[in-house]
């Protein structure tokens, strides 16, 4: 049960879930009633094109819906339990395959049936019913890895068995409306070929992009040229399916869609089948409109160009909670998406984490890791279990731990340091912390220990580091990070070694000692490698000096 406290903070909540949760709440004027006043779902949506893989963009789009549907949840609960919603992810697999992908095997095979729906071409994978089925299959694995709630509808089962008739029926009444909306939008060329319903070829089993004449809406007869040859043709119960804009306004008329987002690119999309819905007399879902995703210089992340990050690299180099994390902020802003960003998503998410049992509601709301906490169904009184959880070592120091050991480091020698910091220091102990050991390894392994490169202290830097080595070698075994941390100021601080500031001091330990021109507090560092190792890092520093 949502206390009163939650809900009213939830409705007046700053945080993007619930601004877009209100506009649902204003929708319906609260929660979404029938006929007869009774409280019903309201339904989410989001749709995939099966003629790929499923990727992080697929991702981000059902992560970000779902967080909009567990605000509604809250903002228009009437009673203190969750307000009832469905999620549906829609599978556009009645689409005719318009190009062979490049990372399939047996491309022939999808060569020799270019154009047809993607639920007719033979699966090249040769473990599915066809390719399509293949790849639904890949997304809904996709998506229960994650623990999504959802329902996966396809497209090519609706239009098949006679689900979608009734919507076909009305965009053949509707015809020539949806001409004069789309028309004026089309070039010149493209109008002359252009018709809401693609008609399935009878003859070649090929969906056709040919002009249509509407013969008989309720029986669904239409009439057209096929290889030469005029004919009339049933578009009822899979024969035929529509085009994109339409197809879109139609599912949103036939499902009863109340809220979907879409990238920037889909813009004007959603501008015209906003309004063919309107013809058809449904109504165009709430939904927000995301940016984009850039590369490391600034570039829109193309299929084509490879320049993009994949949801198995970020799994790689990081958690699934730091993906999650990553993709919560801004949406409405363009976001860089590249392996440099990830230790700084890891760190974050945790620091969030670590912050909710001390935050207000109004703060909670717009915590990321309380967003997803709650996503993913941890307690839905919103007192999200996992909450204020830690980790006892920074992602970043992990790195540098890491990157000392160089890029043949094994899991067993980093809990063996571990072990120098943490009590306890075991991978059954700290399981959270023992998946980011293993993407620590792969991200020094692949981009940290490659471009290190330890430079020689000057004159000013040996002298200051002699005397942290000095000091090193009276401390007690115990002594505290916090004592050494302090200790390493003082000696920056120190005008005989005249440097400019502290920062030029750590980062002269950054660079001489690690080999990089960022790194960690030095002394959680120097407590986490040992005393012993940092004075051989010193040791070696100083013979290059």
């Amino acid at each position: 049960m949502f206390d009163e406290a939650l809900i009213s903070a939830a409705r007046t909540s700053k945080a993007w879930p619930f601004q877009e949760a209100m506009k649902l709440v204003k929708r319906f004027n609260g929660s979404k009633k029938d006929q007869d006043g009774n409280i019903v779902p309201v339904l989410f949506e989001t749709g995939y094109g099966p003629s790929g893989l499923p990727h992080i963009g697929t991702f981000q789009e059902v992560l970000r819906t779902t967080l909009v549907r567990r605000a509604y949840e809250i903002v228009a609960s009437e009673d203190g339990t969750p307000a009832p919603t469905r999620l549906v992810a829609f599978s556009d697999d009645m689409d005719g395959l318009r190009k062979v992908p490049d990372n399939v095997p047996n491309k022939e095979l999808l060569s020799e049936n270019l154009g047809k729906p993607l639920t007719r071409i033979p699966d090249p994978f040769g473990t599915h019913e066809s390719f399509a089925h293949h790849n639904n299959a890949r997304l809904r694995d996709f998506l229960d890895r994650f623990g999504f709630d959802y329902e996966f509808v396809s497209a090519s089962d609706r239009y098949n068995s006679g689900a979608f008739d009734e919507a076909l029926r009305q965009v053949l009444r509707k015809y020539d409306d949806i001409q004069a909306i789309m028309l004026p939008t089309l070039r010149e060329e493209r109008r002359k070929t252009y018709s809401p319903v693609l008609p399935v070829s009878p003859k070649s089993g090929i969906v056709l992009q040919v002009p249509v004449e509407v013969v008989d809406a309720e029986a669904g007869i239409v009439r057209f040229e096929d290889d030469g040859e005029t004919i009339e043709h049933c578009i009822l119960g899979g024969q035929a399916k529509l085009q994109w804009k339409v197809d879109w306004a139609m599912r949103w008329y036939a499902l009863g869609v109340d809220y979907e987002m879409c990238g920037k690119d889909l813009t004007d999309s959603v501008t015209q089948s906003g309004r063919i819905v309107q013809v058809l007399g449904g109504r165009k879902p709430e939904g927000m409109i995301y940016e984009l995703f850039l590369d490391a210089n600034g570039e829109k992340i193309s299929k084509s160009k490879g320049n993009g990050l994949s949801i198995e690299e970020w799994l790689t180099y990081g958690s699934e909670e730091s993906l999650g994390h990553y993709l919560f902020a801004n949406p409405k802003s363009a976001k860089q998406l590249h392996i440099g960003v990830i230790p700084r998503a890891v760190d974050e998410y945790w620091q969030f984490r670590a912050a909710i049992p001390g935050q207000e509601w109004d703060k909670r709301m717009g915590n990321p890791a309380w967003n997803l906490l709650h996503a993913a169904g941890k307690d839905a009184t919103g007192n999200v279990e996992g909450a204020g959880d830690t980790l006892p070592v920074t992602y970043g120091l992990l790195l540098n731990l890491v990157s000392v050991l160089g890029a043949e480091a094994t899991r067993e020698q980093v809990w063996a340091y571990l072990g120098n910091y943490i009590a306890d220091a075991s991978p059954e102990a700290y399981p959270d912390l023992d998946v980011l050991v293993g993407t620590a390894l792969a991200y020094n392994r692949d981009f940290v220990a490659p471009t290190l490169n330890r430079r020689a202290p000057a004159a000013n830097e040996a002298a200051a580091l002699r005397e942290l080595d000095a000091y090193l070698a009276t401390i007690p075994a115990d002594t505290s990070a916090e004592d050494m941390q302090t200790e390493v100021y003082e000696i920056g601080k120190k005008e005989e070694y005249a440097f400019e500031n502290l920062r030029d001091w750590f980062k002269a330990l950054y660079q001489t000692l690690l080999g990089s021109d960022q790194g960690p507090r030095m002394g959680s560092f120097i407590a986490l490698y040992g005393v012993e190792n940092s004075r051989k890092l010193i040791a070696d520093a100083l013979a290059k000096a």
